[in-house]
Formats: C-alpha cells, structure tokens, sequence
C-alpha cells in the first residue's frame, strides 16, 4: 500500500498534471460569493404543517401561534414551514415571508427579515 501511493504521489499524479494541466483562460478566482438568499434559509431542517383553527402551529411539543400581519388576518389551514436552524432557533414560514422567529424559546417580536 505504501508503494502504491508512493508511486501515485512520485510518479502518475506529476505525469497526469504534465499532460493535461490547462493555464486559466483569466486571472483571479473562479470562486464567487453567494448571492442565492440567506443560508440560514437553506442549511437547516424543515418540516410542513397545517395551521390549525386557533392559527398556531404544533411542532414537536411546541404549540407556535401565529400572529396577525398586515398580509393576512389568519393562516387557518394554511401550509406553512416551520425551519429549525443550526442555532437552535425556529422560524416559521408562509412561501417566501418569515411569519414568527424563535431565539432560545422566546419570541422575537422586531419585524423579521424577508427571504430574499
């Protein structure tokens, strides 16, 4: 084993690159920033439920009400997402609007961030 990596590192990989290593066409990185909305969004659980008729959410052993927004009055047997991010924390969305946000259990009554 350790001849065979030897030779991988000593002799084929140097040949490999010699033959077909191509110089970029232009300089600086190909690497670009990420533009695509919040990771936070992305990386994280995320489960669907239906609003029940009190316009909360059961997740877990959680009961999430949803408050009244300039949007809707209710979100009675809407679908909505509920989000458990890497933090800890949860959010609830309806599409791409942020309806309620948790940090450590308490609500976070500011007005939240849109998705993008």
């Amino acid at each position: 084993m350790a001849a065979a990596n030897r030779y991988l590192q000593d002799v084929y990989l140097p040949a490999f690159n010699a033959e077909f290593a191509q110089p970029a066409p232009e300089d600086g990185s190909a690497f670009v920033p990420w533009v695509g909305g919040r990771l936070d969004d992305i990386l994280c659980e995320q489960y669907e439920r239906t609003v029940g008729a009190d316009n909360c959410v059961r997740f877990e052993n959680l009961i999430l009400q949803i408050l009244a927004d300039r949007h809707r009055c209710h979100y009675v047997k809407a679908k909505v997402s509920v989000l458990r991010h890497a933090a800890g924390n949860l959010s609830i969305r309806h599409g791409p609007r942020t309806l309620a946000s948790t940090q450590k259990g308490a609500l976070i009554t500011e007005p939240v961030e849109q998705a993008a």
